[in-house]
Parts: C-alpha cells; sequence; structure tokens
C-alpha cells in the first residue's frame, strides 16, 4: 500500500491534520516553519508539519488556563458522557487511527490497532471513573468542628509524549486529566504528530470544548522549557528517556509542579527450570519483540536457569527465526523498522560492545536486507550482566540470554540496575512465584506471563523508571489535589 494512497484516504476522512491545535482550532506555526515527517519503512516524506515554538506554546496555555475555569466546573456526570461519545469515535475510528500509527511510527497495522483498542481503553476506563472521585469525612477532636476532604483538579497539565505508542501514551495521560476536571497540552514526537492530531480532531468532534485539549509540535526544547517555566502549568506528565525525565523534574522544581514520569526500563525476563518452556517461549517472543522491541516494558534481558538453558537457547532461536521483517502493511510482517537511523546505530553498538566482551550471535546480529532502519531479530547467548547491552535500554529487536544458577543469583542479577520498571518471572512453584515477585524491585511483575499492560492496573517503576502511576483508579490521584476544609462553631 503506497504513502500517498493511505495519506489521500485519510485525509478524506478528516483525520489527516499538519496543523498544530490549540483553542479548538487549526493553527500554523507563526513563523510559518514546517517539519517533515518520514515514513520509516519507506523512508518517504509522509507530509510536513507546523513546527511549534514557544509563541505557540504560552496561546495553547492560556488557551488551556482559560478553558480549565469551564471544564472543572462541569458535572462528572457531563464530563464523563464527553468522555464516553470520544471513546466511541476512537473505536469507530480504529482502522484510520492504526494506519496513522503504521504510516509514522512503523508497527505492523495489526498490531497498531491493537495499540488503538488498548489506547481508547483509558478513556472508557476514565469516563467511568470521573464518576468515582470521592471525597472523606474525618472524624473531628471538637464537638464543634467538621473536617472533610474534598479533591480537586490540580489544573492545566503539560503531557509529554513519546513516539514508540503515539495513540496509548496520549490517551493514557489526557483519559485521567479530563475525567479529573483538568485541560491539557499534548506535545507529542515531532516523530510521530500525526496520530496525535487524528486525536485531538475526533475529540472536537466529540464536544470537548475548545482548549480543554491542545496539541503543539516542533521545537521540542522550546516548548518543553515553555511548560516547564510557565506557572499556569501545574503539572507536567511524560513519558520518555531517563536522561530527560531528570531535567524535566529538576526544571519543574522551579514553580513546584506536580510531576508524574515514566522513564524507560530494563525488564529481566527470568525463566526457572521448574517453568512451563512453552509458556515461556511464547511469551519471551511477544514481549521482546513487540514493536520490534521498541517498548520501555519489553525484555531487555532473558535469565534462564541452567539446567534448562541450552534446550530454551534452541527453541527461541528457531521462533525469533521465523518472525517475518517488512513494511508494517505487508501481510504477516510481525517485525517493522526502527524508528531512525540512531536506533539502529546504538543496537549496532550494543551488539558489538557484547561481542567484543563474548557473547555470541546465535541468530541475526545485523542490518536487514531491506535497508532503511530495518535490523534483523537477533538472539545473543552467553551475555553477561556487566555488557552494556545487559546495562541499557537496547530498544531494539535484540535479546541477550543470560545464565544463572540459583534463585538468589537471579534475583541479584535482575536487581542489579538503576531501572524498576517492569520485570517477568516464569515458574509453577507458587511459593517461589511469591517470594521472587516481592523481592524484585519493580514496579510492575509478570508472573508466567509477558504482556502486563491494562487501563484497570497501576503502570509505573520504581528507582530511576519513574514516579507516579497511569492507569487504574490510582492513575487519577496524579491529577487531583487534596483540599481539607474544616468548619468550627458547628455546635
Amino acid at each position: 500500500m503506497e504513502t500517498e494512497t493511505i495519506v489521500a484516504r485519510l485525509k478524506s476522512s478528516g483525520l489527516f491534520q499538519t496543523k498544530g491545535f490549540i483553542g479548538g482550532k487549526w493553527i500554523d506555526a507563526y513563523d510559518g516553519k514546517t517539519i517533515e515527517v518520514n515514513n520509516p519503512a519507506t523512508g518517504e516524506v509522509i507530509a510536513s508539519v507546523a513546527c511549534m515554538g514557544e509563541k505557540e506554546t504560552q496561546d495553547a496555555i492560556s488557551s488551556a488556563y482559560d478553558a480549565f475555569g469551564h471544564w472543572s466546573k462541569l458535572t462528572a456526570v457531563d464530563r464523563s458522557s464527553r468522555l464516553r461519545k470520544w471513546y466511541n469515535l476512537l473505536i469507530e475510528h480504529k482502522e484510520e487511527l492504526g494506519q496513522l500509527i503504521t504510516l509514522e511510527q512503523g508497527k505492523p497495522l495489526k498490531e497498531a490497532i491493537g495499540e488503538v483498542l488498548y489506547g481508547a481503553g483509558f478513556i472508557e476506563f476514565y469516563a467511568e471513573e470521573a464518576k468515582r472521585i470521592y471525597g472523606d469525612i474525618i472524624p473531628s477532636p471538637l464537638p464543634d468542628r467538621r473536617l472533610f476532604v474534598l479533591k480537586q483538579p490540580v489544573g492545566v497539565v503539560g503531557a509529554i509524549t513519546p513516539w514508540n505508542f503515539p495513540f496509548a501514551l496520549i490517551t493514557r495521560k489526557v483519559g485521567p486529566a479530563l475525567a479529573c476536571g483538568c485541560t491539557v497540552v499534548v506535545k507529542p514526537s515531532e516523530l510521530t504528530p500525526f496520530t496525535a492530531l487524528a486525536v485531538a480532531e475526533l475529540a472536537l468532534r466529540s464536544g470537548i470544548p475548545p482548549g480543554v485539549l491542545n496539541v503543539v509540535m516542533g521545537d521540542a526544547p522550546k516548548i518543553g522549557n515553555y511548560l516547564l517555566e510557565s506557572r499556569q502549568v501545574r503539572k507536567i506528565t511524560f513519558t520518555g528517556s531517563i536522561a530527560v525525565g531528570k531535567k524535566l523534574m529538576a526544571s519543574a522544581a522551579e514553580t513546584v509542579k506536580k510531576v508524574s514520569l515514566e522513564l524507560g526500563g530494563n525488564a529481566p525476563f527470568i525463566i526457572f527450570d521448574d517453568a512451563d518452556l512453552e509458556v515461556a517461549l511464547k511469551a519471551s517472543v511477544a514481549s521482546k519483540f513487540r514493536n520490534s522491541g521498541q517498548t520501555c516494558v519489553c525484555t531487555n534481558r532473558l535469565l534462564v536457569q541452567e539446567g534448562i538453558y541450552d534446550k530454551f537457547i534452541t527453541a527461541f532461536s528457531n521462533a525469533v527465526q521465523n518472525l517475518k521483517v517488512g513494511n508494517g502493511f505487508s501481510e504477516g510482517v510481525s517485525q517493522g523498522p526502527l524508528i531512525n537511523e540512531a536506533a539502529v546505530q546504538k543496537v549496532e553498538s550494543l551488539v558489538q560492545d557484547a561481542i567484543s566482551k563474548g557473547a555470541k550471535v546465535v541468530v541475526g546480529g545485523k542490518r536487514h536486507d531491506l535497508g532503511l532502519t530495518f535490523y534483523e531479530p537477533t538472539v545473543i547467548s552467553d551475555a553477561k550482566n556487566e555488557m552494556l547491552i545487559a546495562r541499557q535500554e537496547i530498544f531494539g529487536p535484540v535479546a541477550p540470554v543470560i545464565r544463572f544458577k540459583t534463585e538468589e543469583e537471579a534475583i541479584q542479577i535482575a536487581n542489579d540496575t538503576d531501572s524498576g520498571l517492569a520485570a517477568y518471572l516464569f515458574t509453577n512453584n507458587i511459593q517461589r512465584s511469591w517470594r521472587v515477585s516481592e523481592a524484585l524491585e519493580y514496579g510492575m511483575v509478570g508472573v508466567n506471563e509477558g504482556i502486563y499492560s491494562s487501563e484497570g492496573a497501576p503502570f509505573g517503576g520504581v528507582k530511576q523508571s519513574g514516579l507516579g502511576r497511569e492507569g487504574s483508579k490510582y492513575g487519577l490521584d496524579e491529577y487531583l489535589e487534596i483540599k481539607c476544609i474544616c468548619m468550627g462553631n458547628m455546635g
């Protein structure tokens, strides 16, 4: 399917936008600047979008600030019904939204539509949770006093989202923010802006008032800095690298903003001798190679107990060899391209480092014959936790496999990292599953399961993987302030 054909079809549906979205209007960059967005599977330019900066961000914040007064005072039932309409529209247009994701991000179309269903689930979930933001009555120490607690929306939210899930990581932030009564300025990745703009178009159609949701893209440092400096922005939510997250956290200190950060991981996938090997094998391929390894909860290191190490490597390598690489619009493809050339070079350098330190490439290990940013699905045996490939987030289709002897050693290796987002363990021993789950220093643990995420489950990490949680009832807390009211002389 040609890029031009898909774009033409998307334009006719009104979902293909190239301008920023401020105060309910589609707006060009004030200086007329644009940036090209490429299809990573073909290298073609999809289209150019507005390249915005400080002034546009300032107006988007003002628009969100003005809208907050009205939106936050609507009843929870009213906000809920608008979110529900938005959800219905997202589902109605899941095919077009999936095509947009595949076009600009590269993941296989089936996987892209799966992302839309997953991401829309957050809008549905928070449409329901909007009506369940409960306060408290506290017993008073004095007979003529009454104490009660209100939960109120924090205010304008700056949401900075990455390219790897250009749909779901917007809805996962915007859903709870809007449910609570907050308004939002979204800065999507300049590599994948079209999905964000389509989401905004459907929000507009669903009756979400102008200014409640705004989208600005372009000059990332300028937009980010202005969101951080503005006193009208009361909360920053960010998904991305640890390095950028630390800078945002430091800058947010200037105006003491609420901050929630989801900063990537270094997920261990631990397979014990007593695991069901077939279950572990299927889950390991899904967890490692989803989105070509470009997810923050992807398996980063496979830890396999010595009793089944060789058997697992053989079976795993055979499964990985059969993964079909190609354009996400082609039938049967499960592995798309990496997002850009820098991503491929990072993967190459990590693989070279591992080989130089004694690891062996069992399958793959190089750029794919398709060229561009395609990389062969790769299995590396005899990996060690000291190698860079086990220390850094790979964000590519490379699976280093580490051998371990004892349960204690597995826990020690798994926890020997600054990250603490997701971990996975496979065992048929119920006592071990509890012991190891509790010992792992991670915000999320999958037991005999390689894909954890759902809208009802809290998503987030510990250590340098971030602060706060997204999804679930706990995800609302990130967008609420607690106010205690004391009423005196009530006797």
